[in-house]
């Protein structure tokens, strides 16, 4: 079953640096707004790794619409690049670094962290299947959706709020600086 992460000192999402299974010096800079990412702390030894390398080769298993993946392993002192050229699925990018897994706190492999399109850690912890992982991002990215719908909502209240306190109300002419907003033949 998939569990969120135990309480930490620190919820801040971190940029993520390491090198690439070439050999070659990344950084990704996830706490810029930007698009959502998935990041999967995945090892090549453990047995429900396996699973998450499998799930992420497979067409069919899709993350929610503008959620981009990374898959985090530790640096190549701890882990066999040859081995995760073999698991790595072509389309995916692979980022070597410890680093990641100490500033996230990455208690076990498998564990999932969630950063927002806002650049700030939306969520985090395990699970033992693909589907659970997408199940519990799709809710949050749902969540998040209708947390921007009802902040805009009541962005759009409180403004109309403000004009009518200063005796501006639908139909007053400031809002139509072209002037009546009925000779145009919408109204």
């Amino acid at each position: 079953t998939a569990q969120a992460a135990p309480a930490r000192a620190s919820s801040a999402a971190h940029d993520v640096s390491g090198v690439t299974l070439a050999g070659d010096a990344v950084h990704l800079g996830l706490t810029r707004p930007g698009a959502a990412t998935l990041l999967a702390f995945l090892t090549s030894g453990c047995s429900t790794c396996q699973t998450f390398w499998e799930a992420f080769a497979d067409p069919r298993s899709t993350l929610p619409d503008g959620v981009g993946l990374v898959v985090v392993t530790k640096d190549p002192s701890h882990e066999s690049p040859a081995r995760l050229a073999e698991l790595a699925p072509p389309d995916v990018r692979i980022v070597m670094s410890s680093a990641a897994w100490s500033d996230y706190v990455v208690p076990a492999s498998p564990y999932f962290v969630h950063i927002d399109a806002a650049g700030e850690l939306a969520g985090e912890g395990t699970a033992q299947r693909f589907d659970q992982v997408r199940s519990l991002l799709a809710d949050a990215v749902a969540d998040l959706a209708e947390a921007d719908r009802r902040g805009s909502r009541e962005r759009a209240l409180r403004a109309e709020r403000e004009l009518e306190a200063v005796g501006i109300g639908p139909g007053h002419p400031s809002l139509y600086p072209s002037g009546d907003p009925r000779a145009s033949g919408d109204g």
